[in-house]
């Protein structure tokens, strides 16, 4: 559901979006810090937002960080 927002904001277009590992943060609402394949050896986290069930709201990617490997740890950011 975040694809289009990422290739918005990176001004890319990704072929795959693979999600490999993700993290949780409860807030009011949810985190997710998700770690993405993008091409065989090229890797993209990203920070996506749902808000609680009651306000109605779809995901959004709230950020991300790219040039990541497969092997780079999946922190907070």
């Amino acid at each position: 559901q975040v694809k289009p927002q990422l290739e918005s904001k990176a001004n890319k277009t990704f072929g795959i979006l693979k999600a490999i590992i993700y993290r949780t943060q409860v807030v009011a609402g949810t985190n997710y810090f998700i770690k993405v394949q993008v091409s065989d050896d090229d890797y993209v986290h990203l920070r996506v937002f749902q808000s609680l069930p009651y306000e109605n709201k779809g995901p959004s990617l709230d950020g991300y960080e790219t040039g990541k490997t497969k092997d780079d740890p999946l922190n907070y950011f």
